[in-house]
This record gives structure tokens, sequence and C-alpha cells, in this order.
């Protein structure tokens, strides 16, 4: 598979799971993406292709978002926040509450953890509502940084969760 594509990769792989986490949501499972060590390469080299000498550091957000923000951050040689949710990180933070298509919740960063200024490509799996990217934002500029973008594997358009990030560069590998 190293010929191919990441769009191709993230079709063949991903997987479809009805009513989970609760009924009534489709769970776009994209595990098996990362699980392939070519796709996995495709799938980092196209989330930051697009912001290339645009950002100092990569965000990712729990939990998914760490292993997409991890690989594209040894890809690059940047360094990696963490956006975390409630209880995990052991200094000072900032919160952030916010809703998703499921419940809602809260995120939090260390925000100390760069200088004032940094730009941060903020790299998730998936855009569905636009909670948690919006909310993942707000804490980057609480912070004292700037999104210097938002780069995810896939969006579900019909969620419309790009309209909860007016302003923002959004790059998508995958819309459906």
């Amino acid at each position: 598979m190293p010929s191919a594509t990441a769009q191709e990769a993230i079709q063949r792989l991903s997987r479809v799971v009805p009513d989970f986490p609760t009924p009534g949501i489709t769970f776009r499972d994209l595990t098996p993406v990362f699980a392939d060590g070519p796709a996995l390469q495709a799938v980092t080299d196209a989330l930051v292709a697009q912001f290339a000498g645009r950002f100092d550091v990569i965000a990712g957000v729990e939990a998914r978002g760490f292993v997409l923000a991890a690989s594209a951050a040894y890809a690059t040689g940047h360094g990696v926040v963490m956006i975390r949710k409630p209880g995990k990180l052991p200094r000072a933070v900032l919160t952030e509450d916010y809703d998703l298509e499921y419940g809602s919740t809260t995120l939090e960063v260390h925000p100390d953890e760069l200088a004032r200024g940094a730009r941060v490509l903020l790299i998730d799996d998936v855009l569905a509502t636009g909670g948690t990217l919006a909310a993942s934002c707000s804490l980057i500029e609480r912070s004292g940084w700037v999104v210097a973008g938002i780069s995810v594997v896939l969006e579900l358009s019909d969620l419309a969760g790009s309209t909860r990030l007016p302003g923002r560069t959004v790059h998508s590998l995958v819309t459906l």
C-alpha cells in the first residue's frame, strides 16, 4: 500500500459502527487506519502538508487526536501539546466546557506549556459538530497562543461542525 493516498487508505480501512457510543450515533472508526503503518504515514503527511512552515507545535485532542498529533510532531520535528479531559494534567490548567453530539464535557490544557504567540496546528480525527475543536481553539487562544490551522482526517458535513469554526483554516482529508 505504500503508493496509496491518504484518502484511499481512509476509505479502505475505516469502519462505520452504528449506535456507538449511544443509540442514533454513527461512529467512524479510524483505528484500522492507525494500525496500518503505511496508511498512518500517508495520513500524517497529508494532515501537515498544507500547513508546512506555518506552525511551531502541534496540539492533539484526547484521545485519538493524540495518535495523530504525536505522529505528525515526530514526522515534522515539532513538539506536541496535549488537550486533555478533566483531571489528567498535574499542573495549573485552563478549562473549557462544551457540548458534543451525544452529551457535554470539558477539556483542559497547561497554559504555561508554550511561549506566548506560539503557532499551534490543531489536529484531531473527526470534525463532527465542531464543539471539541471550537473548545480546543478557545483553550489555545486563552493560553496566549495562535491557532495556525486545524487539520482533521474526517469531516462529517451533515453535522456542520465547520460553522462553529468561523475564520479558521480547516483542512479535512475526507469529507462525508
